[in-house]
C-alpha cells in the first residue's frame, strides 16, 4: 500500500481545488512550505550523514579561501568598519566559523572589522522576501558583500519541453489520487520568451527536450543589487553560461533530486523529503545584474578561483610545517597517524578542485 505525506495530501487538495500547478509552484511547496517543505520545515539534511554535502563540508580550506577573498574586498572598499557580510542560505554556519577562524589567525584587524551575518530559511530568514531584506537593512545597515554558496540552484524553476516544434510548460496535476505531469502552454510571457532572451535555439531541438527556467534568480539579483551601495555580490554554484547550459545534448535538462546521497530524477516522489535542484544560468545572473547597476568582476571555475586564492600554497605550507617528518617516521605509529592526516587534507583539496566535480562549479563576482 502506497502512503502519502501530509504535504503531498496538501498539494493534491490544492490542485483539485485550483487546477494544475506550474512545476515551479510545486517545487516551491516541496522545498519551502512552512509545514512540510524540505528546507523550511527542517527536513533538510546537509553533510555526510544527510542527503548532500557542500564545499564547506570539506574541511577548512574552502572557508580560508573565502576569508582571503573577503579580505581583498575589504581592502578594495577602503577598510570599512564594520565590514558587513551577509551569507544567504548559510545552513549550519560552517563557512562563517571557518572565515572567522582564518581572519582571527591571519588578519586580526580585518577580523575586528568583520560583521558576518548568516541568513537561513530555517531561522525564518527568507532571502527572496523584500520585507525580510528591508528589515535587515534597517536594523543592521547595507551589506558590503552578499555571499551565496549553493543557494540559487535551489530556487523554484519552471520546466519547459519541446513538442512538435512548440514550447510547452510542465505542470503538476493529479491522476487517480497521485501527482503527475502534464504539458500545457506557458504560464506567463516571461516563461514563454526566456530561452529566446538568451538565444537558445530550442525550436531546433528534438521532441522531449527539456530545460529549467529560473525566474526567481532574476528577482533575487534585483533585490541584492538594490542593497549593495557600494559592494560585491559573490555567487558560487553549479551551472554555466546559457550557451553551454541549454544544449541539444542535455535532452532532459539538469533537474535532479538528492536523497541520502543518492541522485534521482523523480521530483514528484517524496515531496518535502528530498532536495530538488537545477543548474544555474549564470548568463541570466550577469545580465540581470548589469541591468541593475552591477559590473562583472569575475566569472571562472571554482578550481581556478581557489587556486588564485592560494589553496595549493596553504596545503604545501601545512605539509612543510607539520608533516615533513611524517614521511621519515612512517614506520612508527605516530608517523602513520600523521600520514593519514596529511592524506585526508590533500584529498579535501583535490575534491574541492576536481575539474569533474566541485572544481567545475562556477564563481561569479559582481560589483556596484
Amino acid at each position: 500500500m502506497t502512503t502519502t505525506s501530509l504535504l503531498e495530501q496538501k498539494l493534491i487538495a490544492r490542485i483539485e481545488r485550483e487546477g494544475p500547478l506550474p512545476f515551479a509552484e510545486y517545487m516551491r511547496a516541496a522545498l519551502y512550505d512552512p509545514q512540510g517543505g524540505y528546507y523550511a520545515s527542517g527536513t533538510s539534511r546537509i553533510g555526510w550523514t544527510g542527503d548532500y554535502f557542500t564545499s564547506g563540508d570539506l574541511g577548512h580550506f574552502f572557508a580560508h579561501c573565502l576569508g582571503r577573498q573577503l579580505y581583498q574586498m575589504w581592502e578594495e572598499l577602503r577598510r570599512p568598519r564594520p565590514f558587513r557580510v551577509w551569507e544567504q542560505g548559510a545552513g549550519r554556519g560552517e563557512l562563517e566559523a571557518g572565515i572567522r577562524t582564518w581572519s582571527e589567525q591571519q588578519q586580526p584587524e580585518f577580523a575586528a572589522a568583520l560583521s558576518y551575518r548568516s541568513l537561513d530559511l530555517q531561522r525564518g530568514e527568507d532571502v527572496l522576501s523584500p520585507e525580510t531584506l528591508q528589515q535587515l537593512q534597517v536594523s543592521e545597515g547595507r551589506p558590503h558583500v552578499i555571499l551565496a554558496n549553493e543557494l540559487v540552484d535551489a530556487f523554484p524553476v519552471h520546466l519547459v519541453e519541446v513538442q512538435q516544434g512548440q514550447l510547452y510548460e510542465i505542470y503538476v496535476s493529479v491522476e487517480a489520487g497521485r501527482l503527475c505531469e502534464i504539458a500545457a502552454p506557458p504560464s506567463s510571457p516571461e516563461v514563454a520568451t526566456y530561452l529566446d532572451r538568451y538565444r537558445v535555439p530550442w525550436y531546433r531541438f528534438p521532441d522531449g527536450w527539456r530545460a529549467e527556467i529560473n525566474l526567481e534568480a532574476l528577482r533575487w539579483v534585483q533585490l541584492q543589487a538594490a542593497l549593495l551601495r557600494p559592494g560585491f555580490l559573490l555567487v558560487i554554484d553549479y551551472g554555466d553560461r546559457a550557451a553551454r547550459l541549454y544544449t541539444r545534448s542535455r535532452l532532459r535538462g539538469t533537474l535532479l533530486c538528492y536523497h541520502r546521497h543518492r541522485i534521482n530524477e523523480q521530483p514528484l516522489a517524496r515531496p518535502g523529503e528530498q532536495d530538488i535542484t537545477a543548474h544555474v544560468n549564470f548568463s541570466a545572473l550577469i545580465d540581470e545584474g548589469r541591468r541593475h547597476g552591477l559590473r562583472l568582476r569575475l566569472f571562472t571555475t571554482q578550481r581556478a578561483w581557489l587556486e588564485r586564492l592560494g589553496i595549493f600554497e596553504e596545503l604545501e605550507e601545512l605539509r612543510r610545517t607539520h608533516f615533513t617528518a611524517a614521511d621519515q617516521q612512517r614506520a612508527t605509529d605516530q608517523g602513520q597517524i600523521a600520514l593519514l592526516r596529511w592524506y585526508n587534507l590533500r584529498q579535501q583539496v583535490l575534491a574541492l578542485t576536481d575539474p569533474g566535480g566541485l572544481g567545475n562549479f562556477k564563481v561569479l563576482i559582481m560589483r556596484r
